[in-house]
């Protein structure tokens, strides 16, 4: 599948850790929760695709539950 920026087919993907920040004055105090998606990169554009991995995805929308309106914020 060509990338969605610049229809380049010169993509590859690449093991990542990415920490991921809940929103809002409520969690300031939070750690962040890591995450370890595949990232597809365009070796042409730089435009970078990821999805979060499910067995975190299910962490991410507890810790936001009851924080919808600092979530939208964002």
């Amino acid at each position: 599948m060509p990338c969605r920026t610049c229809g380049s087919n010169k993509r590859a993907e690449f093991p990542a850790e990415i920490a991921v920040h809940i929103p809002g004055p409520n969690h300031l105090n939070k750690p962040h929760l890591l995450v370890f998606p595949e990232i597809l990169v365009c070796l042409n554009c730089g435009n970078a695709e990821f999805t979060v991995p499910e067995s975190q995805l299910g962490t991410l929308a507890n810790e936001i539950q009851g924080e919808s309106k600092d979530f939208e914020n964002h």
